[in-house]
């Protein structure tokens, strides 16, 4: 998997960290429940399973799972009240992270975002992949694929400031982000393109902190040097961009799913700006992905104070 060699420095760093406890809602599937044992196995969480008991417990019967040690919440057998019984425990500091199970998403997100849930801030939430691509050296952010569909521009603020809160917990002292558009230059009739001039200059007046922003950067010259010097773009972040931001969600969504299917991109991915990491992993991800993208969360939120 091209994941592997690019995501075992993080694997080994969510080791050092120790097992975190975490909220699984809703774990109602043979994948949903697998991933949370491995990662359990793996040592980065340690799985508080939210849900209707006496399934949960015959799934991990049927499924051959280890059930030893494993604590069960019991819920409601419905999708929104196990999702609401989750988000509670993270609110009241029971654990330190919230994992979807095998519910749909916006049952789940609906409780996480709910004013009762206690884990909204004042920022943005949004959700960002950690990705690894066998042609680009290094890990890159792509964000917001998965929540936000046509963000504002002070919402695309925030989202940055997400992922650079992201990038920093990684290792990454100073990331580099680039405001993804068609073109490189600014053009009015683009507003994606004011948008990247924009937040690029908000970073010059420190209204976005910690990481060089630039744009507006097409897909090509934000991960190539070479076809930067080509277009003459002289740029701290064309090239060797840590943080690809895109402008909405259709835009990022596709970026995601090309890479990941057609390029063999590993993947591992979060919802940020709650005030504990929060997993929202898709029916189609693998485990290993799910696995990873628990690593991911459990250093961003050791970072965080969690």
């Amino acid at each position: 998997m091209a994941s592997d060699g690019l995501f075992a420095p993080l694997r080994d760093a969510a080791l050092s960290a120790g097992r975190l406890r975490t909220a699984v809602a809703y774990p109602l599937s043979a994948s949903s429940l697998g991933a949370a044992v491995q990662a359990r196995a793996a040592g980065y969480i340690e799985p508080v399973l939210v849900g209707p008991r006496a399934r949960i417990a015959r799934l991990l019967e049927e499924s051959g799972l280890p059930a030893g040690g494993l604590e069960i919440i019991d819920a409601p057998d419905d999708e929104l009240e196990s999702a609401r019984a989750a988000a509670a425990l993270a609110r009241d500091g029971a654990v330190g992270m919230l994992m979807k199970g095998s519910l749909h998403s916006d049952h789940f997100m609906a409780a996480v975002v709910a004013r009762e849930s206690g884990l909204r801030t004042a920022r943005r939430i949004s959700h960002a992949f950690v990705m690894s691509v066998a042609a680009y050296p290094k890990l890159f952010i792509l964000t917001d694929a998965a929540v936000n569909i046509a963000p504002t521009l002070a919402e695309k603020a925030d989202i940055a400031q997400n992922a650079i809160d992201l990038a920093r917990s990684l290792g990454v002292d100073r990331p580099k982000v680039a405001v993804l558009c068609a073109t490189e230059s600014v053009n009015p009739s683009m507003p994606a393109t004011l948008d990247a001039a924009a937040l690029s200059k908000m970073a010059d007046r420190m209204q976005i902190r910690g990481a060089l922003v630039d744009g507006p950067l097409a897909l090509d010259n934000a991960i190539s040097r070479e076809a930067a010097e080509l277009k003459g773009i002289a740029s701290p972040v064309a090239g060797q961009a840590d943080i690809l931001l895109a402008p909405d969600i259709e835009a990022g969504n596709m970026l995601y799913k090309e890479l990941t299917w057609l390029a063999g991109a590993g993947a591992a991915g979060l919802v940020l700006g709650t005030r504990v990491p929060v997993l929202l992993t898709s029916r189609a991800d693998s485990v290993q992905a799910r696995v990873d993208s628990c690593a991911i969360a459990a250093l961003h939120a050791r970072a965080s104070g969690v």
